[in-house]
C-alpha cells in the first residue's frame, strides 16, 4: 500500500492546506505553493480538499506504485508517461500495482502536482500534513523527498466520489492583482505608477520563503521606519535596495519593510507557479473586486464538497 520514490526529481515533498494558526509562534503555514492545483487533484480521484498529495518543483521525478491506484496531475504540465505512454492532466487516471510514473522537467511554469485516491498517508504536525522546508519538520521526515524512500497511500474517504469534470488552469499567470497594502500611502503617486505599469523578473535568489523581484526600483516617499509586524502571505515588501519581494508559503511571520501591495487571495496559485526569469506585471484592483474573485474561484470546490 505505497510508492516508491525511483527518481526524486528537483524539490519533492508533500503538502496539503498548511499548518494555520500557530503564526502567533513565528511558524509560517507552510502547504501547497499552488493550492488551487492540489485542490482541484483531490476533487478528480475523490479526496478530501485537505488530503496532502506530491508537490513537484521544476523536475518531477519517477515513481513506482506498489498498489492499484486512481491518480490526477494538475499545476504546470511536466514531460508526464505512464510505462512510456504520456499522459493527460486534469483527468483522473487509474495506474496499476507496478506500473511506473515518469515526470520530466516542466514544460511551462513552476510546479505539478501528484494526487492519489486517499492522499499521502504521513503523520500530522501541528494539524497538518505539509512539509516546512525551513523549519525542517512536517510531511515526509521534514524534508524534500530521496530515491528510494516509501510513501504510504491512506485509506480513500467512501462519501467521496471522483468529479467528473475537466479543470484547467489557463488564467494569464503573469498578470498578478493587488490590493494596495498597509503602507500603501507612504508611496507616492510616481512610485505606484512605475509599480503598476512596469514589468518585474523572477530573481534566481526566490523560493519557497519568497521571491524576489528585479526591474524598477521604488521607495517610500515617507522615510520612516517600520515597528515589527506581522507578515501576510503575498505582501508586497520593499527593502532599501527598492527591489520587491512578495512573501511566500514559508514566509518569515514577522517584517519591519514597508508593503506597497498585497496579491489577492485569487491570484496566488499563480505565484507558485513562477520560477526564475518569468516575467510579471501588477494590476490593482479594489478589495470588494478582490473578494468577488475570491468567491468565483471557491464555488468550484462549494459545488462539490460543499
Amino acid at each position: 500500500m505505497s510508492i516508491t520514490v525511483s527518481a526524486a526529481g528537483f524539490q519533492t515533498t508533500v503538502q496539503d492546506l498548511g499548518m494555520h494558526g500557530y503564526e502567533q509562534l513565528g511558524i509560517s503555514p507552510a502547504g501547497a505553493a499552488d493550492a488551487y492545483s492540489l485542490r482541484c487533484g483531490n476533487l478528480l480521484v475523490g479526496n478530501q480538499n485537505t488530503d496532502a498529495g506530491l508537490e513537484m518543483t521544476l523536475v518531477g521525478g519517477q515513481y513506482r506504485f506498489n498498489q492499484d491506484a486512481l491518480i490526477a496531475l494538475t499545476g504546470s504540465r511536466f514531460s508526464a508517461a505512464i510505462d512510456g505512454s504520456g499522459i493527460p492532466y486534469f483527468e483522473a487516471l487509474q495506474v496499476s500495482k507496478g506500473q511506473h510514473l515518469e515526470l520530466g522537467p516542466t514544460d511551462e511554469g513552476a510546479r505539478c502536482y501528484l494526487s492519489v485516491r486517499g492522499g499521502i498517508d504521513v503523520p500530522f504536525a501541528l494539524g497538518s500534513k505539509s512539509t516546512s522546508l525551513m523549519m525542517q519538520f512536517g510531511g515526509y521526515k521534514g524534508r524534500t523527498l530521496q530515491n528510494g524512500d516509501k510513501l504510504k497511500i491512506g485509506k480513500p474517504d467512501s462519501t467521496l466520489a471522483p468529479a467528473e469534470i475537466s479543470i484547467a488552469n489557463v488564467a494569464d499567470r503573469s498578470v498578478l492583482r493587488v490590493i494596495p497594502s498597509l503602507q500603501h500611502d507612504w508611496f507616492d503617486s510616481e512610485s505606484w505608477d512605475l509599480f503598476i505599469n512596469a514589468s518585474y523578473t523572477v530573481s534566481q535568489h526566490s523560493n519557497r520563503m519568497g521571491l524576489r523581484l528585479e526591474g524598477p526600483e521604488i521607495s517610500p516617499a515617507v522615510q520612516r521606519e517600520v515597528l515589527t509586524e506581522g507578515l501576510p502571505l503575498g505582501a508586497l515588501q520593499v527593502p532599501g535596495n527598492g527591489r520587491p519581494i512578495i512573501s511566500f508559503v514559508d514566509h518569515q511571520t514577522t517584517g519591519g519593510y514597508p508593503k506597497i501591495a498585497n496579491i489577492i487571495a485569487a491570484d496566488m496559485w499563480k505565484v507558485g507557479q513562477l520560477k526564475p526569469g518569468d516575467k510579471i506585471t501588477f494590476t490593482l484592483v479594489s478589495m470588494a473586486e478582490a473578494e468577488k474573485l475570491y468567491l468565483e474561484q471557491e464555488s468550484l470546490f462549494m459545488r462539490y464538497q460543499p
